[in-house]
């Protein structure tokens, strides 16, 4: 079978209509994941028993369950639950958040408490306040050692919004599926499917190295 060209070239617009989808389903959960694995980070490395207990145990259970079992649950057993209405993107970028802020979380954990437990002292010897020492002796030194880790998981989040497809979310795999049921070339429409993710994805790691490179330089 040859590769057929017109058959992608006729399937780009409405591929990229859903890679628009994907990129705006990640940009927004992992915007919102990042302040959920923030506040769940501090709590897990600063906070008191009861605020860490909260968010180890949040942590340990989004991590020990599958994206997709979590976004099934937000679609279909939350509005039985709760009785309220959710929509395929609110199911889809909470799952994003919730996800990614567990993982993020742990990212944060880590980083923190990689830092050097001197500055930390040196900070409170000075007589600064605790979220002052977190603010401009910590957090700095944090915040680089977080941008490869955080790179990686936006990566996978962002691969991770192809399986909202089950719940019918028209991102770039569910135009890649509606496409290929109508015109059976599941070489060409995958082909270019696969080049679109890794476009997007090899974007974003660019743009991270030069953050990466940036921050090493200040």
């Amino acid at each position: 079978m040859q590769f057929d060209w017109s058959v992608v070239i006729s399937s780009l617009p409405a591929l990229l209509g859903g890679a628009r989808l994907t990129i705006l389903i990640a940009l927004a959960g992992l915007v919102g994941g990042l302040v959920v694995g923030t506040v769940a980070g501090f709590m897990r490395a600063y906070g008191h028993s009861f605020l860490n207990a909260t968010a180890f145990a949040y942590v340990e259970i989004i991590r020990g369950t599958p994206i997709v079992v979590q976004v099934m649950f937000i679609y279909f057993a939350l509005p039985v639950l709760a009785d309220v209405r959710v929509n395929p993107m609110t199911a889809a970028i909470t799952a994003i958040i919730v996800n990614a802020g567990a993982y993020i979380a742990e990212i944060v954990r880590g980083t923190l408490l990689s830092v050097s437990k001197g500055l930390k002292e040196a900070g409170l010897a000075l007589g600064l306040p605790m979220w002052k020492v977190l603010a401009y002796v910590i957090g700095p030194i944090a915040f680089r050692r977080m941008i490869p880790p955080l790179g990686n998981q936006f990566i996978v989040s962002l691969k991770d919004t192809s399986l909202f497809i089950v719940i019918g979310v028209g991102e770039l795999t569910r135009q890649g599926q509606e496409i290929m049921a109508s015109n059976f070339r599941a070489v060409e429409v995958w082909t270019a499917v696969a080049i679109l993710y890794l476009v997007m994805t090899s974007s974003l790691t660019i743009v991270l190295r030069l953050v990466e490179k940036r921050m090493r330089i200040l």
